[in-house]
């Protein structure tokens, strides 16, 4: 498809399956053109050609962001060809293990993706961003970053640093035009490892799975208002009252037990 240079378009993140492609496609059925990324071979060319089945302009880049040069040429890339009014970051990944069974590499690469990644691509295209009337940015943080949680231990931390980075960004852009929305989403059913993960995990975490396609509707229907925290429904709202008002001491208990259990099951 032929870019036209008068479209804005929204960049999604982490866009091949789950949580992003639905918010890739959710975006583009409200009639919003697309710039996709994630990792080569993950179907971005298919999805691509979804989004234009429904009327839209959908461009694509195959991209490791774990590598700062890869942000980088990302980033420059939009900004050279593209307007944008929407950065949903969604990239980033998580796990259960025992910290000393975790190698270098692992830790690396989660920090790499949910920290920096999501750090450098914000700083990079904001430029961009506030050049419209209206932009949005929308970042995908955790319900773990509500609680240390042990088993799990650097991907609530860096979902922590998620939650914090764009509060933050709201209070400093606060009389421009944009918005920062944080999305802190229960568990997730993006694919068979993690969906097997969820299983192990108890009713606790069945009671807040909700469907990709809804978080994304809702999502997005709130980031469009400008709410600064997104919650999607009554059993995630309880969710975040109870990790806001237990201590510390008993909500991380009682989430290490469940990582624990998970870990243990392997």
């Amino acid at each position: 498809m032929k870019h036209n240079n008068k479209a804005v378009f929204a960049v999604v993140t982490g866009s091949s399956q789950g949580l992003g492609k639905a918010f890739a496609l959710e975006l583009a059925r409200r009639n919003v053109n697309i710039i996709l990324t994630s990792l080569p071979g993950e179907g971005l060319p298919n999805l691509a050609n979804e989004i234009k089945d429904l009327g839209c302009e959908a461009h694509y880049r195959e991209t490791d962001l774990t590598k700062k040069e890869n942000v980088l040429e990302f980033t420059s890339w939009i900004n050279n060809n593209f307007k944008i009014s929407i950065l949903i970051n969604n990239v980033g990944f998580g796990g259960n293990k025992h910290f000393l069974d975790a190698d270098t590499g692992y830790i690396e690469r989660m920090l790499d993706l949910n920290v920096k990644a999501t750090s450098i691509i914000t700083h990079q295209l904001l430029p961009n961003l506030l050049e419209r009337k209206k932009s949005y940015v929308l970042n995908v943080s955790s319900m773990a970053a509500l609680s240390p949680i042990a088993y799990k231990t650097v991907y609530p931390a860096s979902k922590a640093y998620v939650y914090s980075f764009t509060r933050s960004l709201q209070n400093e852009f606060a009389e421009d035009p944009i918005s920062f929305s944080v999305l802190n989403p229960g568990p997730i059913k993006t694919n068979g490892d993690v969906s097997s993960r969820i299983d192990k995990q108890g009713l606790g975490a069945r009671v807040l799975l909700i469907p990709p396609g809804e978080i994304a509707r809702i999502s997005l229907d709130q980031m469009f208002r400008r709410k600064k925290v997104i919650k999607l429904n009554w059993a995630h709202r309880l969710g975040w009252f109870l990790l806001h008002v237990l201590p510390v001491s008993i909500k991380s208990a009682i989430l290490s037990k469940s990582a624990k259990k998970e870990v243990a099951e392997r």
